[in-house]
């Protein structure tokens, strides 16, 4: 009763509200801005959606109370001292004092509805607004309550009177009050304080905070900004300044660390560099990136995060350029070559430290046979006695789930651990499936699940799931609900691939993996429509030509266009677009598949079944032009989980066939096939039945490769990362 007793004593004290000052008389060449006044109090009031004499900002009422009490019977006594305080002769200045009350309760409206203020601190606003104004009635600076007063306030009241004297000082004020709680920020906002005197500490500010950033800032030499940087002589910005200078910067930019602090000087460096490309050491740079790795690698581990490791023309961005450049392409590129010496001639200057590097960072590049020979090379450059823990170790365990999934998944693993001592590749797998709430995505797990689906050794394969389950319990009694979903969802996933009684779909809430209804797969017109992407190399001009002879005319009428192949079941059910594999040197079949596209979407045909015919480099152009509503998708490449994650924004229930390693074409047609016929026969299509026929087909040939190569493909209800990431998406949902 109490409260409410103090609310009503505190309406009759306001009396109305919003009307005018009934004690002082006003002229009428004033009335106007009295009640514009009045019209900012009552906008304020309706600014909670109910207009009841109370500027309602929260549950608290006594909050209430006293904001109101600040936007309404404090600005009406203001309007009544400007009436008659004598210090105000003139109607002009009348008005002019007036204009600013009216300016400072519009500003805490529009300063509320964009969340620049709290509105709980209209007493602060009003009561620092007071001040100025009677201060600078009194031609005082303002100054000191601009710098008493929180930011958000400060930042109102200093723009209302632009006229008085302090009006810079407290602008700059306010500007180093702002930096000082967002330092990173400083270049994107110091332009209007370029020339203050204390620009240039600034500057060195934002050089320790983001060094990156002034990097990308001092680029601009003809900016404002960039000449500030210029100009300054801190050693360390001065340096910085020297790297733009010099020809080639973003080769030198992943070394900034060690060249800030010394470890590294230019001159160093660019004796590796030359001019860039044709005079470039390309190994000995590739070198000089590993051993800067390994080293902000131990950096990073000690919770000191290297400023030129991430991001734009970071060291890791680099290190994976170079390894693809150098000598991922070339050793891909002579895949048909018998001489090995030849193949893989790129990667015999390297140590095993550069191989460990060159592997891990070109895992959806590399070519099944290109990964085999490197691990051998590899091993060959341990010496006679190889220990994979120690190569992990001496490389600070960078990348060491990739490189135990890259082993799994290329049927290495066994031989890797075998170069450990039992205890030591007990450890490792161990770490393995450790800290994996720990990382900041789930790239770490998902390499886990990945990977579990690879391995033959059940002794193996339990040690996983045991630590699994224990990493599942510590979460649990740490109380880490990220962590324990993670783990408890691997638990249940890698279990699952190890029982044909585990109902994942059920036990996960996620739709089924195990089949798909041939109804779910049509439109509203019982269409099936789907898209294929070719790409204009050698691979995909050869395996277009075998995908068009696989439609039987008798079931297929096929139409070609200047730009894509439409193919259609005599029976008026199926469509199928492929673009044609014009030439990629020249961008053609990019502009085919953009066309193609355009069309599809033109003309209401949205495809629920995408395939990929490429290799993995040529992955995320598919991607980024995939259908949102693909309820199946045929990669014929290895998915990885960077394409994994990226498919499945896109389609979240999409049903994945990847493979492990490199698609091949003698194993996609006939999955095509496949798919195409039981589509025609309109029943739904279950995956272990479609699995089970197939390998059949592919075990009846004797050749051996064609047996290998389908044994790497992976369909939907075994592809365990992919699962993850549905399932964890779905844990989010509900959350």
């Amino acid at each position: 009763m109490k409260k409410y007793f103090l609310h009503f004593i505190f309406l009759l004290v306001c009396g109305n509200a919003f009307g005018s000052i009934d004690s002082t008389v006003i002229p009428i060449q004033r009335q106007r801005n009295h009640e514009q006044i009045d019209e900012e109090q009552l906008k304020c009031d309706k600014a909670d959606g109910k207009q009841d004499g109370m500027v309602k900002v929260s549950d608290n009422d006594d909050i209430n109370l006293q904001v109101t009490d600040a936007l309404i019977r404090r600005i009406d006594v203001l309007q009544d001292f400007i009436e008659t305080d004598k210090k105000i002769p003139t109607n002009n200045e009348k008005i002019r004092q007036l204009n600013y009350i009216q300016e400072v309760v519009s500003n805490f409206r529009a300063a509320w509805k964009l969340n620049k203020l709290n509105p709980v601190m209209a007493p602060q606003l009003i009561e620092n607004f007071e001040k100025i104004l009677k201060a600078n009635l009194d031609t005082l600076d303002m100054t000191p309550y601009i710098d008493e007063a929180p930011y958000e306030i400060g930042v109102i009241n200093v723009e209302i009177f632009k006229s008085n004297k302090g009006y810079k000082s407290s602008k700059n004020n306010l500007y180093l009050k702002y930096i000082a709680t967002y330092p990173e920020r400083i270049l994107a906002t110091i332009r209007p304080f370029i020339n203050e005197p204390f620009a240039d500490s600034l500057v060195v500010l934002a050089c320790i905070n983001n060094p990156k950033q002034l990097y990308d800032y001092a680029s601009g030499t003809n900016t404002q900004e960039g000449k500030l940087i210029q100009r300054n002589s801190n050693p360390m910005v001065h340096a910085i300044v020297k790297l733009i200078r010099t020809p080639n910067s973003l080769f030198y930019f992943p070394f900034l660390d060690d060249l800030l602090k010394g470890k590294l000087a230019i001159d160093s460096i660019q004796r590796f560099i030359g001019d860039g490309e044709k005079k470039m050491d390309s190994v000995g740079y590739f070198k000089l990136l590993v051993k800067t790795e390994i080293g902000y690698q131990k950096r990073l581990i000690a919770k000191d995060t290297p400023i030129a490791m991430f991001g734009a023309n970071g060291l890791r961005e680099m290190l994976q350029r170079k390894a693809i450049q150098h000598f991922i392409t070339p050793i891909n590129e002579l895949h048909e070559q018998n001489n090995l010496n030849i193949r893989m001639r790129a990667i015999e200057p390297l140590s095993a430290q550069d191989l460990y590097y060159v592997m891990v960072m070109g895992e959806n590049d590399i070519y099944t046979s290109s990964y085999k020979h490197s691990f051998t090379r590899l091993l060959q450059k341990m010496g006679t006695t190889p220990r994979g823990d120690e190569l992990m170790m001496s490389v600070n365990m960078d990348y060491f789930r990739k490189f135990i999934k890259m082993a799994a998944n290329f049927n290495q693993l066994d031989v890797l651990l075998k170069t450990m001592p039992q205890e030591k590749s007990s450890v490792l797998m161990k770490a393995f499936v450790a800290n994996l709430d720990k990382s900041s995505n789930l790239e770490d797990a998902v390499d886990v699940a990945d990977s579990y689906s690879s391995i033959r050794d059940t002794t193996l394969l339990q040690n996983i799931l045991r630590n699994v389950t224990n990493n599942e319990q510590r979460n649990a009694d740490e109380n880490n609900r990220r962590g324990k979903m993670i783990y408890s969802l691997l638990k249940t996933i890698l279990s699952s691939s190890d029982s044909s009684n585990v109902d994942l779909t059920s036990q996960i809430g996620i739709p089924s993996i195990y089949s798909i209804d041939n109804k779910y797969l049509t439109d509203d017109s019982g269409r099936i429509i789907q898209q294929v992407f070719f790409y204009g190399d050698e691979d995909g001009r050869t395996n277009y030509t075998g995908f068009i002879n696989s439609f039987a005319k008798m079931d297929w009428k096929i139409t070609t266009k200047p730009e894509w192949v439409e193919i259609k079941s005599l029976s008026g059910k199926i469509l199928i677009y492929a673009n044609l594999p014009l030439n990629s040197d020249k961008n053609l079949d990019d502009t085919a598949q953009a066309h193609l596209t355009k069309y599809l979407h033109q003309n209401a045909l949205n495809p629920s079944i995408v395939i990929h015919r490429g290799h993995s480099y040529w992955l995320p152009g598919t991607i980024n032009r995939m259908a949102s509503n693909a309820k199946i998708i045929v990669l014929g490449s290895c998915g990885g989980y960077k394409n994994l994650s990226e498919i499945l924004k896109i389609s979240p229930d999409a049903h994945i066939i990847s493979t492990k390693e490199i698609g091949k074409g003698d194993i996609n047609r006939p999955i095509i096939n496949y798919l195409n016929q039981a589509l025609l026969s309109g029943k739904t299509l279950v995956w272990k039945d479609m699995w089970a026929a197939l390998t059949k087909v592919f075990y009846a040939d004797n050749n051996r490769e064609v047996k290998e190569s389908w044994d790497d493909y992976i369909p939907p209800y075994k592809n365990l990362g992919a699962i993850f990431i549905k399932a964890y998406n779905k844990k989010m949902e509900i959350q």
